[in-house]
Parts: structure tokens; sequence; C-alpha cells
């Protein structure tokens, strides 16, 4: 993942009992920790975190909806999108 401005996205809360391809699922709820943000200065701070805000509509691990290829996200503090680079296309879910 990567944010509007090149930063690396990375999972904080990966579901490590679910995996795919040898890697663990990612959930709708956890966030995500922005670094390398080339957004600087102000009124516009660089992206630190995002938040996905759409998830599977019929594919949850542990109660929570798996991320998806498709799946939309908004980085805090810029508001910017996170854009989704490699995904496991093994499995279709809705």
């Amino acid at each position: 993942m990567i944010c509007a401005h090149a930063g690396q996205a990375q999972a904080t809360t990966p579901f490590p009992r679910v995996m795919v391809g040898g890697q663990p699922v990612v959930t709708l709820p956890g966030p995500w920790v922005v670094a390398g943000c080339g957004l600087t200065g102000t009124p516009s701070p660089p992206c630190v975190t995002g938040q996905f805000t759409v998830g599977a509509t019929r594919v949850t691990v542990g109660g929570a909806p798996v991320l998806l290829q498709d799946s939309q996200a908004v980085c805090a503090a810029s508001g910017a999108p996170l854009t989704i680079l490699v995904t496991q296309v093994r499995v279709t879910a809705q």
C-alpha cells in the first residue's frame, strides 16, 4: 500500500490465524501506519495513518470484513487515499 504521496503503508493488525498464499489476511478495523509520505508542511500535514472504510460484504475473519483489491481507505491527516499495489489473487471474495 502507498499513500497518494508515495508513503509506504503497513498493516498494524494482520490476522495471523488465517493465511492466504502464506501471508496473514488483513481485516477492515485495523489502522495502517504510513511512513515516508512526501507531503510536508502546513496546512497539509503528511499522511501518518490510514483507515479502510470499505471491505468485503460477505467474507469475514474473526468477525471483521477482509480487505479486497477494491477496498477504499483514507489517510489521516491529509485525507488522501491509500492505493493497493499487491494482492493475493488466488481467492475471490465479495
